[in-house]
């Protein structure tokens, strides 16, 4: 059996979109579950956009969703550079064999003759591609050309008239017609080498036997073919999974919401949710089970499981399944986490003096309510805040029978709660006051909070207090 070998090779023109993770994910898992190697490289051969900073960006948020590479960026190998511009010499070495053997020209042609043959083409209802009017130039031509100081680009040579049959590991075979893709451009005429034509040495350079993308690159997989068959290298195998869609049913892109992986880091989304989700797109696991270790995902990941229709982004289901890790946290590992986003609330000094068991009452106090680590400046307010009241509620805690409730539970307030203490207290304070539950729990908390939901009275209770529950309830009093 073959070494399987994957990479993931995106572009540093900007943060990790999450169609790129999802890529990343699956080249990791077919890796994993096939023993194999994944291999980080990066494509910036497009200067302009190309930054540093993305790349640094990129690495982070692979690093943060636990997508660990085997060889490339960081960690080096024998196949490298993994830089598409520190590869150039290489990709010459290749030109200069396709230029050789005739599968490959100079082509002088410049934009304005290439829009305006575009134009022509357009008009008169053809195929827009490119004519081959450089295809053959004899050598007197091409140096007058060279002398009038025209740069060339160069070519690919697409024979005419063949049928292209790509056999991929999702979607079966799929056919193109070489007509309908036309020379294209191997070489800018700045000397570096388009996609098309340096992933196939990438690729083979890198000894890569399975390549695992995105669904929007099917339709260069038969240019890719050609370049391969022209260098006599053999090809990889191509699976392409399909595109992420918005609830919308079209392409995901900000109107959808957060679209990188960045994003949803800051929002206080966890690595192992995010990792779980993403394998559920497109992908799906043996039996209903949602919540998977990742363990238990690349032991059952297959391409054979890897669905052909658009995978459907569903933010609802997301944030199920982060509400869930999050339920399972310890409550020091999840108070930990939270300190960053906590530093972000209005109430930020008065929860940092809290004492260490009080501030694990608070966490544990509002865990099962957070969707996201974020909610947690939303879901402390009640702690630290006077409630605001509504009409209703106002009216309901100026009855007689509720403030005489109100100022019997201020008499029998301890000089202090835990939340044992709390518990305790509570259960025994209808007896105490010698008044049904329901009138002393629900006042309570309207009471205190301006609200029938939220959390716990015992937690209530324990991180306000003595002091502030005393003070709140008497201002009601």
């Amino acid at each position: 059996m073959k070494e399987v070998r994957v990479r993931f090779a995106p572009s540093p023109t900007g943060p990790l979109h999450i169609g790129g993770a999802r890529s990343a994910l699956f080249n990791y898992l077919f890796a994993k579950n096939r023993q194999g190697r994944l291999v980080l490289r990066i494509e910036d051969t497009d200067l302009e956009r190309s930054a540093i900073e993305y790349e640094r960006e990129i690495v982070d948020s692979l690093t943060w969703l636990g997508i660990t590479w085997d060889e490339g960026l960081d960690l080096g190998g024998n196949e490298g550079p993994y830089r598409q511009t520190e590869r150039l010499d290489i990709y010459h070495r290749y030109v200069e064999q396709l230029l050789r053997s005739g599968h490959a020209y100079h082509c002088f042609c410049t934009e304005e003759e290439l829009e305006e043959e575009r134009r022509a083409l357009m008009e008169s209802g053809q195929i827009v591609g490119y004519s081959g009017r450089c295809r053959d130039l004899d050598p007197e031509e091409r140096e007058r050309k060279v002398r009038q100081g025209r740069v060339p680009t160069v070519r690919f040579r697409v024979p005419p008239g063949e049928n292209l049959v790509v056999h991929d590991l999702v979607r079966g075979e799929v056919s193109f017609n070489s007509d309908e893709i036309g020379d294209f451009i191997i070489v800018k005429s700045d000397g570096i080498p388009t996609y098309n034509f340096a992933v196939v040495i990438d690729d083979h350079e890198m000894r890569i036997s399975h390549v695992i993308r995105a669904e929007e690159h099917l339709s260069n997989t038969p240019r890719q073919l050609l370049i391969y068959r022209a260098l006599g290298l053999k090809a990889p195998e191509f699976a392409h999974i399909s595109l992420i869609l918005g609830n919308d049913r079209q392409k995901m892109s900000k109107r959808h919401g957060a679209t990188s992986v960045i994003q949803y880091r800051e929002r206080g989304y966890l690595p192992e949710a995010l990792f779980n989700f993403l394998a559920l797109l497109g992908w799906s696991p043996e039996g209903e089970q949602e919540i998977l270790s990742r363990e238990e995902i690349i032991r059952q990941f297959s391409l054979q499981r890897v669905a052909k229709n658009p995978a459907v982004f569903d933010l609802d289901k997301l944030n199920w399944i982060n509400a869930q890790y999050i339920k399972r946290k310890p409550i020091p590992a999840l108070g930990e986490m939270l300190r960053p986003y906590l530093r972000q609330s209005r109430f930020s000094g008065r929860i940092e003096v809290l004492d260490e068991e009080t501030f694990w009452v608070l966490v544990e106090a509002v865990r099962d309510r957070l969707v996201c680590l974020q909610d947690i400046v939303r879901e402390v307010e009640p702690f630290f805040e006077q409630p605001g009241l509504d009409p209703e509620t106002e009216h309901l805690l100026q009855q007689p029978e509720v403030r005489e409730m109100i100022r019997s539970v201020i008499r029998h307030i301890p000089p202090r709660f835990d939340l044992d203490q709390a518990r305790g207290w509570l259960k025994n304070l209808p007896k105490t006051l010698q008044l049904p539950a329901k009138k002393v729990y629900m006042p309570l908390r309207l009471a205190l909070t301006g609200t029938s939901q939220g959390p716990e009275l015992p937690y209530l209770l324990t991180v306000m207090g003595a002091g502030e529950v005393s003070r709140r309830l008497s201002e009601l009093a």
